[in-house]
């Protein structure tokens, strides 16, 4: 059997959505090179390996907590998750591991480390997270997608990559053509609203609240609203209700037409949401998820914030509240078509290149020395 390559890491979309842009490369480059993901098993983690056609595994393993209850759970999943792993990467004859953040990476890279099996991180937030740090101290290498942040190390650090997105994250068509096929009008400007992968209730709840209150300012705009599972008829209900145009979908594979179709975004600012703005060149305003308690995803912006292309405001979770600060800020945009204009020209000064090429070329050279 050839040895393979396994991709590490899932629950969230933005775990998974670089690892497959990697797959994606690695197929290119080296068509009979294996790829196998070891993934969570949590429902978004099978939903988009499935429709990618990619191959994986689900490992038991629970995020790392300071609370008693929380931390037995997590060392009691800690050890599960390691034999879980150990069997995926004696089995698929694993070569070296890409651990690609978040709590299901420690077990796997901690299985790796006692196989004997070369381990490599690929950090793809400013500020990494818990996981990370730990995964960083027992990796071969370490290689991060984004600058860290000011007072930010990370163990073995051998370098710095551009950041992996998917083919179908690119919008393959004008906007026209990218609207057409979501079942939107064509000539419409549309507004993407998105909570990544999962949805984001408060950003849903904001846009209920601000169709209600101020339908005049999506006069002649339609809605592509990705909501996740729990509020899309209620959003369905709003929109129709305020006689706005849209599709709301729980979740879109083919992200891409999302971005192409978009004039305006509103999105979450996880670090491959960032990514695929940036490189989609869509004007955005960017309201980070607001329970992370280093507010993480505020960094993940500040690159676009600065140079113009995007707007910061921060998610207040009460609809009324967000009402006079997300809402405001989507309100002048919408009525502005210079302002957008001018952030799309300002994402040109953005660097833009294939990191998942780089990743899937550093990959095979461990591969093929051995590591």
């Amino acid at each position: 059997m050839t040895t393979s390559v396994i991709l590490a890491g899932g629950g969230s979309g933005g775990h998974l959505s670089p690892g497959l842009a990697v797959a994606e490369r690695l197929h290119s480059l080296s068509p009979e090179t294996p790829v196998h993901f070891a993934c969570s098993d949590r429902p978004i983690d099978r939903l988009m390996l499935e429709s990618a056609g990619a191959s994986f595994t689900p490992i038991r393993s629970t995020p790392f907590s300071i609370r008693p209850v929380g931390l037995v759970r997590f060392v009691r999943g800690l050890a599960r998750g390691t034999r879980e792993s150990a069997e995926v990467l004696r089995s698929h004859q694993a070569g070296v591991v890409l651990a690609l953040g978040g709590f299901v990476s420690a077990p796997v890279v901690r299985a790796a480390r006692s196989l004997g099996i070369p381990a490599f991180l690929l950090n793809l937030d400013v500020v990494p997270g818990r996981a990370n740090r730990w995964v960083a101290g027992r990796a071969q290498r370490v290689y991060t997608a984004l600058p860290l942040g000011a007072g930010q190390v990370l163990p073995n650090l051998a370098g710095q990559v551009d950041f992996p997105i998917r083919r179908a994250a690119i919008a393959p068509a004008d906007p026209a053509t990218c609207r057409e096929r979501l079942g939107l009008a064509p000539e419409k400007p549309t507004l993407l609203v998105t909570g990544a992968s999962q949805g984001a209730s408060s950003l849903n709840q904001l846009m209920i609240r601000f169709v209600a209150e101020r339908p005049g300012a999506l006069e002649g705009w339609q809605v592509l609203h990705l909501s996740g599972p729990a509020d899309r008829s209620a959003l369905e209900d709003a929109y129709r209700t305020a006689g706005i145009d849209s599709v709301v979908l729980e979740f879109i594979d083919q992200m891409g037409l999302a971005w192409g179709a978009a004039e305006l975004a509103v999105s979450r600012a996880g670090a491959n949401s960032v990514a695929e703005v940036a490189l989609n060149r869509i004007p955005a305003i960017f309201a980070p998820y607001p329970w992370h308690k280093d507010l993480h995803q505020e960094h993940n912006a500040r690159p676009l914030v600065e140079v113009g292309s995007a707007r910061l405001e921060r998610d207040l979770v009460d609809p009324d509240e967000n009402l006079s600060t997300i809402g405001r800020a989507l309100r002048e945009l919408l009525l502005d078509p210079e302002a957008r204009n001018r952030m799309r020209d300002a994402s040109g000064a953005l660097p833009s290149s294939d990191g998942a090429s780089q990743v899937a070329e550093l990959l095979l050279s461990a591969l093929a020395r051995g590591a």
